[in-house]
């Protein structure tokens, strides 16, 4: 038998079978030793590589993880429109997981911001299907060029994080086709990601890891999916009834292999089946051998934090610049107001959390390049009241400044993986102080950084420029400087509309559901969607985003 075509199925006892269809600990394939299967690594993503120190034991530790390159999560990037970027962006994370070994990353994570308050917003692409699509595919095309495998997640309908474990999205089979399954089956047939993985929640009653209609009659047969279908963490409840469906691997492991093995002794799985699903693993480990058989690799530590530069610079979006306050004036006088200019807010919470390889704020930036700015806190970046020394000590700085830099937005503990956000609103201490700013000093410019949209008609009158600058991964700082002093001009285009008020989003009505469910009411007027068809008045557009060119538009015909 040749190299080619061993292991194959029929290599396998029963026993070892079933023994590929979960993991070996957290973070590792299962491997068939005797067989010539290796347990190759899976660890997160998905704007980066979150490897943890302590993944060889299995253990699950967020914030203690390899150093590597933190792009923009997809809140920011997907505001680039550009799918040529986003590529160069999977094509170094793969460069990354080859160094240290990682045979899959998980992500991107494609499912539609339903509601703005949603709290995987930041690693979501867009509400909108053909966008989503058609920029996540470039991170899959991207990492698989390279040899490293992706996970397209979180399939289907996890748009939201309120009782997500359990809950039933209920959706029309309208509104799964026109809206919640279009970015999946684009990336499937477009660039065929070697895993996907499923969401915990269920759809229509029927969890998303045993339900066949899902796994096998829509992504298998009607997309022509390839590769296998693993299980979020903890989403597998019923191992016999998940394989059946399509579930080609448990993740983590629970460590009841025999159960697969007595369900096809009696007849509950078919051999076709398990030898199907085990084959796709087999297949999978095909498929990384090359890549990770390459040793001794090295990326290229400041080229990679240059395309996460660029990223970053592409990720912006110029909201408001009323009497061209921005770009800011080299021989201006700068006032820099807010921790997070400081501090700043550059990824998400929870499971994508990764440790850079290098962090630059924007005062550090300032540094760098000789500009001489005051600077001012104003606040501290938690949920707990304001300070009124810190309030006093940032209108005081105000004072005489040409132009004031205002750095605002939501710290992390507003906003992460694990939970859904109850306001729209920005924490009103940042508020009163831009109010207070305001009074002093006319020429404020709002940098805001947040995972997803907050209102801004509330305290716009207090700004004469508005940059929305998302989550702008490690070299936001440089890319923040590059952009409000004019090295280049921003170029982000809305991928989610900034309605005035959340009781606005048709979807709000029925969010985030109850006793176990949740009635995707709005059908397929998701967005814009709704906005556009019901004429509704947005605050931000779907696509806005000003640049500092002037030009306009005339002698138009259709």
């Amino acid at each position: 038998m040749s190299e080619k075509t061993y292991p194959s199925i029929n290599d396998l006892t029963l026993e070892e079978k079933a023994s590929l269809t979960s993991g070996g600990d957290a973070w590792h394939l299962q491997g068939v030793e005797a067989k010539g299967i290796p347990g190759y690594m899976i660890t997160d993503g998905p704007h980066g590589l979150r490897k943890s120190n302590s993944a060889t034991t299995g253990e699950v530790d967020l914030n203690n993880c390899v150093p590597a390159t933190c792009f923009p999560p997809a809140a920011g990037l997907s505001s680039s429109w550009n799918p040529e970027l986003i590529h160069q962006v999977g094509e170094a994370m793969a460069e990354e997981c080859i160094q240290e070994k990682v045979a899959v990353i998980l992500g991107p994570g494609v499912n539609i911001k339903r509601n703005p308050l949603g709290g995987r917003c930041f690693e979501y692409w867009s509400e909108d299907p053909y966008l989503a699509g058609h920029e996540a595919v470039g991170i899959v095309a991207g990492v698989q060029s390279k040899g490293v495998g992706t996970s397209l997640k979180h399939f289907a309908a996890n748009n939201q994080e309120t009782d997500r474990l359990r809950i039933s999205a209920n959706i029309s089979q309208r509104a799964l086709r026109e809206i919640y399954f279009p970015a999946f089956e684009h990336i499937v047939k477009e660039a065929q990601p070697w895993t996907i993985m499923c969401a915990y929640n269920c759809i229509n009653g029927v969890h998303a890891a045993q339900d066949h209609w899902l796994l096998t009659d829509v992504l298998r047969d009607e997309w022509g999916f390839q590769g296998i279908v693993m299980s979020d963490w903890g989403a597998d409840h019923d191992r016999v009834a998940s394989l059946n469906a399509g579930l080609n691997l448990e993740m983590p492991p629970s460590y009841t292999d025999d159960q697969i093995v007595y369900a096809a002794r009696d007849g509950r799985i078919q051999p076709a089946q398990l030898d199907r699903m085990a084959q796709g693993m087999i297949d999978l480990v095909n498929k990384t051998r090359a890549a990770m058989s390459i040793e001794g690799y090295r990326f290229d530590i400041e080229a990679h934090d240059e395309v996460a530069h660029r990223a970053a610079i592409e990720s912006m979006v110029l909201l408001k610049n009323d009497d061209a306050i921005l770009p800011v004036a080299n021989d201006a006088k700068v006032t820099v107001i807010g921790e997070f200019a400081r501090t700043p807010r550059y990824q998400g919470g929870g499971s994508s959390h990764i440790t850079p390889t290098k962090m630059t704020s924007f005062l550090d930036t300032l540094t760098e390049r000789g500009v001489d700015a005051k600077f001012a806190p104003g606040f501290t970046l938690d949920l707990e009241p304001a300070d009124p020394a810190l309030e006093a000590e940032a209108v005081d700085a105000a004072k005489g400044a040409d132009v004031v830099l205002m750095f605002l937005g939501l710290p992390e503990a507003a906003e992460s993986e694990g939970f859904d956000r109850e306001t729209l609103d920005m924490p009103a201490k940042q508020i009163a102080l831009l109010e207070a700013v305001a009074a002093e000093n006319k020429n404020v410019v709002v940098v805001l950084s947040n995972g997803s949209v907050v209102t801004v008609a509330p305290w716009a009158k207090n700004a004469k420029g508005i940059l929305e600058s998302w989550l702008l991964g490690q070299s936001g700082g440089p890319a923040l400087a590059d952009v409000l002093f004019g090295k280049v001009s921003p170029s982000g285009k809305l991928a989610q509309t900034i309605p005035f008020d959340i009781n606005d989003d048709p979807s709000t009505i029925n969010w985030p559901g109850e006793e176990g469910h949740v009635d995707y009411g709005e059908g397929v007027f998701v967005g814009y969607r709704y906005y556009d068809t019901y004429n509704k008045a947005v605050d931000y557009p779907f696509g806005f985003g000003l640049s500092y060119a002037t030009f306009e538009v005339s002698d138009v015909k259709a």
